[in-house]
This record gives C-alpha cells, sequence and structure tokens, in this order.
C-alpha cells in the first residue's frame, strides 16, 4: 500500500505535491518522494521518513516545475528499505520519464528477466515499480517513430503494457516535455482518482491520486474514479484526454481499502469510506446478537481509529453505551504496517493506554477493524484486563484474514497470519478474549454493495484465498515468503510473544508469527 499524487498546473507544483502527500501519509510512513518537471529538467528529492522529515526548505526550493509526482510508501517486511528503493523511479530515455507507483506485480520476476536479454535494460533495485517503468518506457519507444508523443501514441503503448503486466497497479507517470499519464490495473485492485481546478481564463489544474481526501483537501472538485483499464493523459497545457485501454475490464476493488487502509472521509468508487464502516457496523451488531447474551455488556468501544464508526453503530443498534477507553498517541505509526514483531508490539503499548475508570469491573465489547497478526489484539485484551475489566469480548469488523495477500499490502505470509489454519475457537484462546466474534465475508461484501450495488466482485483474497488477478498458486506463495524470511534469535522471538503460555509460546515460535 502506498499513497501516489500526480499534478499539472499552471503553477509550481512542489508546495501542492507536498501537501498533498501530507494528506496520504497515513498510506505510507516508510519513505517519501517528490519528482518535478519544469519544461527541461527533472528535479527530485527522496528519502526515508514521514514527509515532514523528508523536505525540507532547501529540498522544496529546488522542486522547481508546474507539474510532478510524488508517492508515500509504507514498509514491507523483507524489504529493503533504502532510499534507492523510494519512489519516484526515473529513466532518461525515451524523452525522460518519472513513475510512481501503488500495488505489486505479481510477475516481476518474468519481467526482471525480459528487460535483460530482450529490452537490453538494467534493472538496478528490487523494486517492482522499476520493472514497471521500464516497461513503459520500452513501450513508448516501440509505439513512437520520432520525437514527439500525444495522447493516442500513449495509449497505443499502454495496449502492450497491460499485455505484459500482471498484478495490482495505480500508476502515474510524467513524460519530460509532454505530460502527465496514468492508468489504473484491469480490476481497479487498487484505487486512482481525478480531480481539477479551474482557475480562470480558460486554464485547468489537474490532479490524479489514491485518494480523494488529497483533492478535497488542497481546494480541488471531485471529477470522478479512473475506471479499471482506464488510461489518462494530460498535456502540459492542461488538455485531458482518456482511453479505455482494456475494453472486457470489471471493476473487483481490494475490500481491505474500505476496511482499514483508506481515511474515512475518502470517497472510492463511489464510495463513502466512513459511510461502508458504518454499514460494516450494522451488519456486526446482528452478528453479535446472534452469538453472545448483550445484557452481559456493559459498553462498546473502538479501537481508534479507523474501528469507530462500526463501534458506534454497535452500540447504537445494541442500545448500549458507547465509550472511548482506549486513548491514541497520534505520534506512532499504524502497527499494522511495521515491518517486525518486536516493533508492532512493543509500538501497541506506545500507541494506546487504556483508561482504567472505563474499564473497572466492566463486561467489555471491543470492536477493531481486522485481525491480522493477532499481536496487537492480544495486547488490548491484555490492557483491558490489566485496566480492570471483568470480561473482554473482541468483535472484528472484517472476517478472518486467512491468506496471503499479493497485491500490495504487507500480510504475505501465512506463517504471520494468526488465522490461517486456525478455528475461531484457536484464535480467541491466542487473544485472551472471553468471545471473539467475526464479520461474515458476505455481510462485508453486502455493506459495500448497499452503498454501491453496481460493484459486483471484489478482490477479497486476504479472506477467501481467491486471486483474482489468477497465476497465484502454491509455489508461487512458497517463492515469496521464502525470499522474505528473515528469522529472529529465539530470546527475540519470545520476549515479542511477552506472556503468552508455554503452549502458545510453542505454537507461536513453530508458525514463525
Amino acid at each position: 500500500m502506498c499513497g501516489i499524487i500526480g499534478v499539472v498546473a499552471n503553477d509550481p507544483v512542489n508546495q501542492l505535491i507536498y501537501d498533498s502527500l501530507l494528506l496520504l501519509q497515513h498510506r505510507g510512513q516508510d519513505a517519501a518522494g517528490i519528482a518535478t518537471h519544469n519544461g527541461s529538467s527533472f528535479h527530485m528529492h527522496k528519502a526515508n521518513g514521514l514527509v515532514r522529515d523528508v523536505f525540507r526548505t532547501r529540498n522544496m526550493r529546488g522542486l522547481i516545475g508546474n507539474s510532478g509526482i510524488g508517492q508515500v510508501r509504507y514498509p514491507t517486511a523483507g524489504s529493503v528499505s533504502s532510499e534507492e528503493e523510494a519512489q519516484p523511479f526515473y529513466v532518461n530515455a525515451p524523452f525522460g520519464m518519472v513513475l510512481a507507483h501503488n500495488g505489486n506485480l505479481t510477475n516481476a520476476a518474468k519481467l526482471r528477466d525480459e528487460m535483460s536479454y530482450r529490452d537490453r535494460r538494467h534493472i538496478n533495485t528490487s523494486s517492482d515499480t522499476e520493472v514497471l517503468i521500464n516497461v513503459l518506457a520500452d513501450e513508448i519507444q516501440r509505439s513512437t517513430n520520432s520525437i514527439a508523443l500525444d495522447a493516442a501514441s500513449a495509449f497505443e503503448a499502454l495496449e502492450q503494457v497491460y499485455e505484459r503486466l500482471e498484478g495490482s497497479f495505480a500508476v502515474v507517470c510524467v513524460i519530460a516535455g509532454h505530460g502527465l499519464l496514468a492508468f489504473r490495473d484491469s480490476f481497479g485492485i487498487r484505487p486512482l482518482c481525478i480531480g481539477r481546478l479551474d482557475v480562470g481564463h480558460g486554464k485547468t489544474q489537474w490532479m490524479i491520486t489514491s485518494e480523494s481526501v488529497a483533492i478535497e483537501g488542497n481546494g480541488f472538485d471531485f471529477v470522478r474514479d479512473v475506471g479499471p483499464g482506464e488510461a489518462i493523459f494530460i498535456d502540459l497545457d492542461g488538455n485531458f484526454a482518456s482511453r479505455q485501454i482494456v475494453a472486457d475490464a470489471q471493476l473487483t476493488p481490494c475490500v481491505f481499502e474500505y476496511v482499514y487502509l483508506a481515511r474515512p472521509d475518502s470517497y472510492m468508487d463511489g464510495i463513502s469510506i466512513f459511510e461502508v464502516r458504518m454499514k460494516m457496523g450494522d451488519y456486526l451488531a446482528q452478528k453479535i446478537l446472534r452469538e453472545v447474551d448483550v445484557s452481559d455488556i456493559d459498553v462498546v468501544m473502538p479501537i481508534p481509529d479507523s474501528s469507530r464508526p462500526a463501534a458506534m453503530q454497535v452500540a447504537k443498534l445494541l442500545n448500549l453505551e458507547y465509550r472511548e477507553g482506549f486513548f491514541k498517541n497520534r505520534y506512532i505509526g499504524r502497527t499494522f504496517i511495521m515491518p517486525g514483531q518486536a516493533v508492532r508490539k512493543k509500538s501497541v503499548r506506545q500507541k494506546l493506554n487504556a483508561m482504567r475508570l472505563e474499564f473497572e469491573n466492566k463486561c467489555v465489547l471491543i470492536v477493531d477493524d481486522s485481525i491480522v497478526r493477532g499481536t496487537t489484539s492480544y495486547e488490548i485484551v491484555q490492557m483491558a484486563r490489566n485496566a480492570g475489566a471483568r470480561k473482554v469480548i473482541f468483535a472484528s469488523a472484517a472476517p478472518p484474514v486467512c491468506f496471503p495477500n499479493v497485491y500490495g499490502i504487507d500480510m504475505p505470509t501465512r506463517s504471520e497470519l494468526v488465522a490461517y489454519g486456525r478455528t475461531i475457537t484457536e484464535i480467541n484462546d491466542l487473544i485472551g478474549s472471553d468471545h471473539l466474534i467475526y464479520l461474515d465475508l458476505s455481510d462485508l461484501k453486502q455493506a459495500i454493495q448497499d452503498i454501491n450495488p453496481l460493484i459486483k466482485n471484489f478482490e477479497a483474497s486476504c479472506f477467501d484465498g481467491d486471486y483474482v488477478t489468477g497465476g497465484i498458486n502454491e509455489s508461487y506463495l512458497d517463492a515469496l515468503e521464502a525470499s522474505r524470511i528473515n528469522p529472529e534469535s529465539m530470546e527475540d522471538r519470545a520476549a515479542d510473544i511477552g506472556d503468552f503460555s508455554k503452549s502458545q509460546l510453542h505454537l507461536q515460535l513453530f508458525n514463525n508469527d
């Protein structure tokens, strides 16, 4: 998961891109980068860290030009965390191009081989984004017989790019002297949307970005989402063109965007993220009512922030008191996307604190957006008990995460997933709650379709193991996991697991959780 932004304007865009990346910071806290184009040269700065730390005044002054792109990246366990891996990426031919990408190419290894023996291009990093920009550059070079590039020739090149790429991708790319090219995979797995700002005198500024919050937060008007398999070309004068590259493309968005990844004030594919999370709470309340004696519950509490809409609806529909029992330190990153179990465990305690007044001698229904590795859930349950809760019921506003995600979310290995190969009873024992309730996958899908019934299919592989792009099998997953193994010492593993029982400790060590 990353956040990307591309802009074509009539004025310098460095501050606009910077402000947009701040609004997309929730999509990645590992690295940030901006590349601008001033008609003759590209100017780029990227580094590891938060947006506010990566860009200083001296860096911003050097980012001149009226068009550009930016990206925030989140860390992937086992990946190389270096400035060389940060985006955007640059190639000098043809024309000169900078590109940022959100997603994951599942055939990157094959493409990397093609680059070396067929296209005579060298890939210098392990990033699939570098592979992608070289594939695009190669096809643009093949499709243009002169020094000119227009929308039609860019779209023609993309027809071949789509033939070669597999997996998920939302892309923004500035081509020197020509304009901004953006495109989305044929399933629309990762989000991408368009904004515009009319500045008078017939001039229009354009923005293409991951979430609508970046559009609206900068005073632009939201136009629409980029369709699956669609490409957009905006020249440096602001002329807009689009083409449906993949004729039979069908929107199949990632459901985890709605569950966790996106900001609640964003809209994706015609859906309010806040509204769909409230709908998830409606269906979760019905499930809770079927499974437990609601009269025994004293309060409903969310794990801030993304579970708050669902928790509010649960409390409302069950006629229970809604209380904020966990105080959140907003200066700690999102623990789900932090690399390494020890880092995640330590960050949970730093990020959340249970207020004893709200827990003492109460039966507490805790609502979280999802349970991935289980480490955070275990720590939360223990915090509630230490604060005096007499009973802890844990509810997830998402189904059990049972399978790896290969489309750009950091849950790639089966051994990391607490629900993989375990029953709900076993998961409940591991996290230490008195009762555990998951939202059903059918209800999650229905919550989304209640708001936008035009969406017929979903990318829900982390819940159901169905990889919509195809080509993902056991051998692929085995190879992916083998490439990401980073063993820790037994002592470190014991420290990660903390107060688990000996049998749980053995289970966790065995599964390398």
